[in-house]
Parts: C-alpha cells; structure tokens; sequence
C-alpha cells in the first residue's frame, strides 16, 4: 500500500538458544529431545522443598563462546535471580534467570542485505533456564504439561531496537542459527523448539526518534515464519494507525495456516517480576584467564574465512558465502587449499559434485578427507584438459573416492583421457559432417543450434575422448 512509505518499522527480537548440554542448568537431568514425557525430570526440576541447585559450568562456558562471538563485553561478576511469574510447565513457580548481571553485554552480529555487510546490535545475551511444555491437543478437556525441558540451559539473545525490515529479521536469526552451530553450542533446530524468536514490532513515522506502541509476537518457531508474521504485523499496525485506531499493546501469536497474526493477551507497559537474587544459588566470578581459555578455543568464524578468503584467494562473496554455510565443509576446504592452488575449482567441486554425492551417500566430510590428494589429481587432469569435468566427476570421482586408485590410472583403463591431437579430431570431424550432410546443409542456412548435434556425434564416435574445446573450434572453421 502507498502510505506503508510514510513509515518505518521498528523491530527488536528476542531469540532462545537451548544449550547443547548433555545436562540441565541447575541439576544433572537429560536434556534429550524426543523422550517420554515426564521422563527426564527429578526432584529439582519438579521444585520439591528443600532442594538445591547447582550451576552447569558447561552452559556457562558456551553462553561465554556465543558473547566472544558476538563481541560482547562478558561480565565478571554474575549471580542468577528468580523471576516470579507463573509458568504453568515450570513448577517452582518462577524462572531462574539474569537480571540486573547479563553475563554478555552489547555486541553484534554481521548480516548480508542487498550485497552490503550491517550489523545487529545486541543489548544482552544472558542465561536462564527454559520452561516445560504444554499441550493442547491431545485431550479435548485437558492440557498436558511434560517436564522433560523444565530447566534446559537457554540463552537468551536481545537485540536492540535496530531492524528496520523483515528481510533483516531473516537474515539476522538465519546468521544467528548458523553462528550458535559453528560454535557446537545448539543444533539450532526450530521444528523442534531448540531456537524460537519472539519479535517487538512498532511503526513510526519517518523521520520520527520516539517509539510506537510495540505488539510482540511469541514463540516464531521457523525462519519463514518470523519473516511472515514481522511482515504480516508491519502491514497491520500501519493500517491500524492510517484509520485513526489505536494501538494495543499485545502479545501475539503466529497462524501458520494463513500467515496472519492473532492476539493472546493485551500486555501492560511493564511487568513486575519481582526479581531478586537466588538465595539458593551462589554468585560466580568470571576470571579474565577463563575467557582467555574459552577464546582460545574458539574456531575461525565465518566473517573472518570469508575477508581471508575473499582477499588471499581470489574468490568472489558468493563463493565465499556458499562455502561458509557449514562448519564442516569449510573444514574440508581449509584443509584442501593447503594442497592445492586451484582454489576457485575447488569451490566449484564442493559445491556441486561432491555435496551431491555426500547427499547421496550419507557420508560426512570427515569421511572424504583421506580423498584429498585424489581430488588434487582430478584437479589436475581437469585443469590440464586431459579429462573432461562431466567424466572427472561423474565417472572417475566416484570411481576412486574412497579407494586407493589413482584418477589417472582409473581414466585411462576406462579410456576417458581426452585426445588433444588435432588430426585425430579433425578425422572424427570429418566423419560426422560427411555422415549427416543434410544437416551441414541446414546450419549453413541459419540453424546454428546443430553445433551442440555435431559436437555430441564426434563425443560419440571418440568415446567421450574428443577436446571438446579442439572440436568445437574444427567445426566452427569447417562449417563457414
């Protein structure tokens, strides 16, 4: 609609990573998904009298990975508090969380919009334990609660208000997700609520400093989603505003059936927890020589492959980009460039037959790793114009992987080298033109689109070994 122009969105998210302990925050149950309801739990995640918490150092450690990552300013003197508000699925009857010590403080996050690099800028990121689960749709007169996530380590990341589209709320939670499976901290798994996003949205006219009234939308559990619902609320709160409405602030939730939004409770200006430290838990002090260990650590994020990358190798921000998206596979990349120079091919390679063949196999880049130095050979050859790129991967690559032949020695005995001799090819040249005159006749007339028939019948009568670089340029001379 023409009057959206007149506004800006503001937009804030508020995304929860479950951490990837093998136990809770403040006791030594199973974090797994999937299991029986009501099966990882004790008398700690059920709140019982007279229990006592214990801080996991583990969750600690990775909350620290993900603010290094982020640049945020870690905070060295920390203690939880609890946060009263009831939570059905949470039976203390409040939360165990950070309040006034976030242990990360401010930060960012490097996004790609329109070609440019941008930054999110965080607030916060701090630690607390995540709520049970209920469910509605298995009684029709009852709400099943299970425990099993009562008390599962979550960071909570807050940005500030600092997006200004949905575009880069997508980019944001996809960098996002991306960066907390780089660090092995969450398998960043929305279906299964491992991340969800909760998103502040106001409208304001431009030019304007001072905040609309906000709705949030709860517990986005998908990428597209927080793209549609941001969308879908920026739409109607300008309309709301356009008809002379006013703006309610709410919590709302997502409809994935129709992509609108629909409200769940009318929200105050604030809400008073009453947060208090918790008596039951003792404050902890960060050393700097902690930090130091934890960011030694510390694998070479994306941001940084893709600037060493882009200015050492040559390569552009799409291939940069593409081999960037998995930890592993820049692993295997970082380890292939040290053996070879042929950088940009080996781009090309992994992002075509070889993900396809891993897809295929189910196999793992660690798995191919011993294939390296037949890779380089394939390089090689390909490079050299003594094998094709269709026969190297589509033959001999699958060939030799996982085997101790060599790409030469596999090409030749299935005589797939490929016959630079410009007189042999000139012969097999001669004979397609002399065997099909009509249509020599016909590309004469205009029907340049035979070239492709003729090159085809000489890769044919050449057993595919035909340069088809040499036998393009006989034909091109011969067929004036």
């Amino acid at each position: 609609m023409a009057e959206a122009n007149k506004y800006e969105a503001v937009i804030g998210l508020e995304i929860h990573a479950q951490l990837a302990t093998n136990s809770k925050l403040f006791c030594g149950d199973a974090t797994r998904f999937g299991a029986a309801p009501n099966t990882h739990i004790s008398p700690i995640t059920m709140g019982h009298p007279g229990t006592l918490p214990k801080t996991n150092k583990k969750a600690v450690e990775y909350a620290i990975k993900m603010g290094i990552a982020c640049e945020s300013t870690i905070e060295q003197n920390n203690y939880f508090a609890r946060k009263n508000y009831f939570y059905p699925d949470l039976p203390k009857g409040y939360q165990i969380s950070q309040h006034t010590t976030p242990l990360c403080v401010g930060g960012k996050v490097a996004i790609q919009l329109n070609g440019q690099t941008s930054y999110v800028q965080l607030n916060r990121i701090h630690l607390e334990e995540d709520a049970g689960k209920s469910i509605h749709d298995i009684s029709p007169t009852d709400t099943c609660i299970d425990l099993n996530r009562a008390g599962t380590p979550l960071i909570e990341m807050v940005t500030e208000p600092c997006l200004h589209s949905a575009e880069e709320a997508f980019q944001y939670v996809t960098e996002v997700r991306k960066l907390v499976r780089w660090l092995g901290i969450c398998d960043g798994n929305m279906e299964e609520g491992s991340l969800r996003c909760d998103a502040n949205i106001s409208v304001r006219l431009k030019g304007l400093t001072t905040l609309g009234t906000k709705v949030e939308v709860k517990n986005l559990n998908s990428i597209r989603n927080i793209k549609k619902a941001i969308e879908f609320e920026i739409e109607r709160l300008i309309g709301l505003v356009e008809s002379g409405e006013t703006i309610i602030q709410q919590t709302r939730s997502f409809d994935a059936n129709n992509d609108t939004t629909f409200a769940i409770r009318d929200k105050e200006d604030a809400n008073d927890y009453r947060y208090f430290p918790d008596p039951d838990l003792a404050p902890f002090h960060i050393t700097e020589e902690y930090i130091n260990t934890i960011k030694a650590t510390l694998p070479a994020l994306p941001q940084q492959l893709k600037s060493a990358w882009k200015s050492s190798l040559g390569l552009s921000d799409y291939d940069v980009d593409q081999i960037t998206e998995n930890k592993e596979e820049s692993e295997f990349f970082a380890n292939w460039i040290q053996t070879t120079k042929h950088y940009k091919a080996a781009v090309n390679w992994i992002l075509g037959p070889i993900r396809e063949y891993l897809h295929e196999t189910g196999l793992t880049y660690t798995e191919l790793h011993t294939s390296i130095s037949q890779l380089n050979d394939l390089l090689d050859l390909v490079e050299s114009n003594q094998l094709s790129f269709a026969n190297a991967t589509g033959k001999v690559f699958r060939g030799i992987v996982g085997t101790n032949i060599e790409a030469l020695q596999f090409a030749q005995d299935h005589q797939l080298i490929q016959n630079n001799s410009t007189d042999t090819i000139n012969q097999w040249v001669e004979q397609v033109l002399n065997a099909h005159p009509e249509k020599v006749a016909a590309y004469k007339k205009g029907k340049k689109g035979l070239m492709g028939v003729f090159i085809g019948e000489v890769k044919k009568i050449s057993k595919g070994q035909a340069d088809p670089k040499i036998t393009t340029q006989i034909l091109e001379k011969k067929l004036v």
